[in-house]
């Protein structure tokens, strides 16, 4: 590796990890469902709603996450993020009533997992990555399911008797043990450690320079970005994409499995697999993002997502007919994220574009939050998951045409002034 690369790829390593202890945190509520079901008595749409909330707040904290990385720093965000996760975990393995849950895994952890998301991978790529962009978020992308793949297996295993502190414990020790990891070995800026963006030519601009604190600056960068239609359309298709991957599939897969006779480890097994398989296919879609249209991959990919979802409730529910759906659903899971973040960058700058994509993943995260308590209401109502599904994958289709409205690669709006 060229002594200029190091520092780069360092960054990106911590970057990735941290992004996949988030991952596992996020993934946490699905496997601790059932097992708070039977200790508490807490029915299944009172769980989904802190599922939600949570989801909800991950989203929403991104904007503002993004914007504090521009003046209080990455290295500092990352680090409160990740304090926040520990201790609001902790804290809950004493919770005796619905709303400490709620609280804990709710709000706290919800804002502490904001800090630790897509934003901070495109914070991250911006900053230290002049060249293979979309490869490099692709693989940032990549973690969530990639955390889920590690995390999911194990944590399911951790509730095979019906207990739920464990898998408490567990996220929040791996959340702990991160903070030094990245207080030690992810610099500021690549002028902090004498290097450069990874690829920059040697006569390339310096930097913008570091903005001054601003509580507003979130807020002044959605005023000017809502003015354009592409923020809207970006913005709707992550709704969709939040509607049809974390929220529906990453809350209520293992507990649809259920209704059909599948033990949680064994459905665990099954979003591991899909882990295992998108961290193939974002990564693809990173390289594809770096060479084609991103518009039409976006299509591709929507349309796709779509179908599975709406094939899902006539299949048999038999091993084969499942690893079928877990492999083609997985190389599929967040393929979206790179063409989004491109057309992002092509469109609102690269320094403004970290605030606008927290934006856009405000709406994924109302897209989740949507699916994870809808489908738990509707479990509720009708006794199934299959009309959650079947709503979900038209979703998935209608956004597939959508992206195709999206604008190639003009600029469609100016940042703000330093």
């Amino acid at each position: 590796m060229k002594r200029a690369h190091r520092w780069p790829v360092t960054v990106a390593a911590v970057t990735f990890i941290a992004l996949l202890a988030a991952a596992g945190l996020r993934s946490a509520p699905s496997v601790m469902m059932v097992p708070l079901e039977v200790h508490f008595g807490w029915n299944r749409a009172t769980i989904s709603a802190t599922s939600a909330v949570g989801i909800f707040l991950y989203g929403l904290v991104g904007p503002f996450a993004a914007a504090l990385m521009q003046s209080f720093g990455i290295r500092r965000t990352m680090i409160a993020g990740l304090s926040l996760m520990a201790a609001s975990t902790f804290v809950s393995q004493w919770m005796t009533q619905s709303w400490h849950y709620l609280v804990t895994w709710g709000l706290f952890s919800g804002i502490g997992t904001g800090a630790i998301t897509m934003v901070l991978g495109a914070a991250m790529v911006n900053r230290w990555f002049a060249t293979r962009q979309g490869l490099v978020m692709g693989l940032m992308s990549a973690s969530a399911a990639t955390g889920a793949l590690i995390f999911l297996p194990f944590l399911a295993w951790l509730t095979s008797t019906g207990a739920w502190k464990p898998v408490v414990l567990t996220v929040s020790l791996v959340c702990l043990a991160l903070i030094p990891l990245v207080a030690f070995l992810v610099p500021e800026r690549p002028s902090d450690v004498g290097t450069t963006r990874f690829g920059e030519a040697p006569d390339a601009p310096p930097p913008p320079p570091r903005q001054v604190a601003d509580p507003a600056l979130a807020l002044k960068v959605l005023a000017s970005a809502s003015r354009s239609p592409v923020f809207w359309l970006l913005f709707g298709t992550f709704f969709v994409c939040g509607l049809t991957t974390n929220g529906l599939v990453g809350t209520h897969l293992i507990a649809y499995c259920g209704d059909h006779g599948i033990a949680p480890v064994a459905a665990a097994g099954l979003l591991s697999m899909m882990g295992l398989f998108d961290l193939f296919g974002t990564t693809a879609s990173g390289w594809l993002t770096d060479r084609y249209d991103p518009r039409r991959l976006l299509f591709v990919y929507y349309a796709l997502r779509g179908l599975s979802l709406l094939a899902l409730p006539f299949i048999d529910f038999d091993g084969t007919s499942l690893a079928v759906f877990a492999v083609f659903y997985g190389l599929d899971w967040i393929a979206t994220v790179p063409p989004t973040v491109a057309i992002t960058n092509r469109a609102f700058g690269e320094r403004d574009a970290p605030i606008v994509f927290g934006w856009v993943m405000v709406g994924h995260q109302i897209g989740a939050a949507t699916a994870a308590l809808g489908a738990g209401v509707i479990r509720e109502t009708w006794g199934t998951y299959a009309p959650a599904f079947l709503i979900a994958g038209t979703f998935g289709v209608v956004a597939g045409l959508a992206a195709l409205v999206l604008p190639a690669r003009q600029r469609l709006a100016e940042p703000l002034p330093a």
